[in-house]
């Protein structure tokens, strides 16, 4: 499987792998973004850093959306989109508080791995819905979870606490894909994602006032890595993906989206000296294998669905296509 763009014509062509170089890009910031999550808590609590990066993540959508107004597809009722990115909010507040405890005791790299199991957890919780899923995905996901075993870095069968966090994070963020993947259905994705930064902002900021010590000092210490997170995690990358999803295939996007993890690794050696060791490195082979294998195309797929909405979220948060097995 390539990156989609044999049967295309020479501007296709064009067009089709500058879209997946955007992708590309796009997980190369997000994978940075855990080095990132890494930083900030030396800082600042978890609340507090989530309630600032996912204020500035909405901030910086206001001028995309002024930019693509003319290209939103449903103009949904404005009590729509607030009750729908509302109920989003929600999962992503769970989702990413998981993450963000998670992240302060283990490192950028195993967490980067961890996060991407959505990538496997999607098509399996798309069972509920009725979606049969290939014999790929399930080889898939057990190579993923013999992956995350030999990741924990223990003879032991069990996980860190730290892990565990990231694990349960991934488990919601595939949750949180679902209910993207429906409501950007009828409902614009940019205000959808704006208003469901806003609402996870605003949790994250209750639970930092009445929890964590909140001074100009801390936040000062780990301004870098707010205006990282904020900005380039959510804004550029999020932006990024949304304009290159209208040229890519979802099964090659999700894929190359799914190089977060990698990138993430290795972020963390270059930027925090952080080592996976010969362990490490075997389980997160098995994990990459796994999240590749789940979306590749299978004979005994399920009817294809229609392609998913072009809409996305930000690597700790951010929503890889819903892809049918079957589709490319």
């Amino acid at each position: 499987m390539g990156f989609g763009i044999l049967s295309a014509d020479r501007n296709d062509v064009m067009t089709t792998l500058t879209a997946n170089l955007l992708l590309l890009l796009a997980a190369a910031v997000w994978g940075f973004a855990f080095v990132a999550q890494r930083v900030g808590m030396a800082h600042m609590g978890p609340f507090t850093f989530n309630a600032i990066r996912f204020a500035l993540g909405a901030l910086s959508l206001i001028p995309v959306m002024g930019a693509t107004r003319s290209r939103q597809e449903h103009n949904a009722p404005l009590g729509r989109v607030v009750l729908s990115g509302s109920v989003l909010g929600v999962v992503l507040f769970a989702a990413a508080s998981a993450q963000q405890l998670g992240i302060m005791t283990t490192t950028a790299g195993k967490a980067g791995f961890i996060t991407g199991l959505y990538v496997v957890l999607v098509p399996l919780l798309a069972l509920v819905w009725g979606e049969r899923a290939s014999w790929l995905t399930w080889v898939g996901a057990l190579l993923a979870a013999g992956g995350l075993y030999f990741l924990s870095g223990t003879e032991q069968v069990g996980l860190s606490t730290g892990d565990a966090w990231i694990l349960l994070g991934a488990f919601l963020f595939a949750i949180q894909i679902q209910l993207l993947a429906y409501l950007t259905q009828r409902v614009d994705p940019l205000p959808l994602a704006a208003v469901q930064f806003v609402v996870c902002s605003l949790l994250s900021w209750l639970v930092a006032w009445s929890t964590e010590p909140i001074t100009w000092s801390r936040l000062e210490g780990g301004l870098v890595a707010l205006l990282y997170g904020g900005f380039m995690s959510v804004g550029v990358a999020y932006t990024l993906q949304a304009v290159a999803q209208r040229h890519a295939r979802p099964t090659p996007a999700a894929i190359i989206m799914s190089f977060e993890s990698p990138f993430a690794a290795l972020g963390g050696w270059l930027l925090l000296g952080e080592r996976l060791g010969a362990r490490g490195g075997i389980g997160a082979a098995l994990m990459m294998a796994g999240m590749l294998l789940t979306q590749v195309k299978s004979k005994e797929a399920a009817v294809p669905t229609p392609d998913p909405p072009d809409s996305a979220n930000p690597p700790t948060l951010k929503t890889v296509p819903q892809v049918a097995e079957g589709a490319e």
